[in-house]
């Protein structure tokens, strides 16, 4: 069972999400936001968000029968799987291609409610894995750094900038679900140093200036990675803040990696060492 059928672009519901997709503005004064894809979506819900408005092109969704079976039953006996808040709407294939942002989404999109990610709700483990991130707006690099610490297994990721939507669909989009299956926080950089101090996490900033070695870097306790953008590094606030600087090392004519990639490599350090191969390696 659905709400009704939507065959033109023109419907209301339809310039709602488009909006939602298109302006953080919308976002925040709706208290929504957009997820699109079953992966996606299923990540979404087991991290305990609502879904408010789920659109579904059922030509394009019934070739993919491994999708939860709530997702598209939608009323039964009058109640929704979700709560009798959230409303199913089915669209036609055209109406689908104007609303998705690209191809491969398993013809699946859900309005989702918002809801606040604060340093206070991240719940770290006995030996915590934290990567900090100042100032790294590009929802492409968030992205890859989240799938990163996913496969990681950090316990969080936290993002130091006023500035950063979480809920921006490409972020969403580029972190293939992990902005949901990892705890992520947003808040000031001043606000995260007393927090991971607080809970006794060392600090490693990657830095060019005054640094060792990454891999000459013990990270087998309590560790927090800190990285800034490629552009200007880190601000003054979390060198002097840190317990020590770290940097990889760089033999060609370049300075910097992306920030993606510098995350995974020290990222997969810190699992390197705490899985009992600390061993030496040779000077390069």
């Amino acid at each position: 069972m659905y709400d009704e059928l939507i065959t033109s672009g023109q419907n209301p519901k339809i310039k709602e999400l488009l909006a939602l997709q298109e302006k953080s503005r919308e976002r925040r004064r709706q208290g929504l936001f957009v997820v699109e894809g079953r992966r996606e979506l299923e990540h979404c819900l087991d991290a305990g968000f609502t879904p408010d408005t789920i659109f579904i092109c059922p030509e394009i969704f019934s070739c993919h029968p491994e999708a939860r079976p709530e997702l598209v039953e939608g009323r039964s006996e009058g109640s929704y799987p979700f709560g009798d808040r959230c409303k199913t709407f089915h669209v036609s294939p055209e109406v689908y291609e104007k609303i998705a942002y690209r191809g491969g989404t398993e013809g699946i999109i859900a309005e989702m409610r918002y809801k606040e990610r604060k340093l206070e709700d991240i719940k770290l483990s006995e030996n915590p894995l934290v990567i900090v991130l100042e100032s790294v707006e590009k929802p492409g690099n968030l992205g890859a750094v989240l799938r990163s610490a996913d496969a990681a297994g950090a316990d969080a990721v936290i993002i130091c900038d006023p500035l950063t939507d979480l809920y921006n669909p490409n972020l969403i989009r580029a972190s293939i679900g992990a902005i949901f299956s990892r705890q992520v926080a947003a808040a000031s950089s001043e606000e995260t140093i007393e927090w991971l101090k607080g809970h006794g996490l060392q600090i490693l900033t990657a830095q060019l200036q005054d640094s060792s070695l990454y891999y000459d870097t013990p990270m087998t306790g309590p560790t927090a990675i800190v990285m800034g953008t490629e552009s200007t590094g880190l601000t003054d606030i979390w060198r002097k803040a840190a317990d020590k600087h770290i940097r990889i090392p760089m033999l060609g004519a370049l300075d910097s990696l992306n920030v993606s990639v510098s995350a995974a490599i020290l990222l997969f350090e810190a699992v390197r060492q705490r899985s009992g191969c600390f061993t030496e390696v040779p000077g390069l």
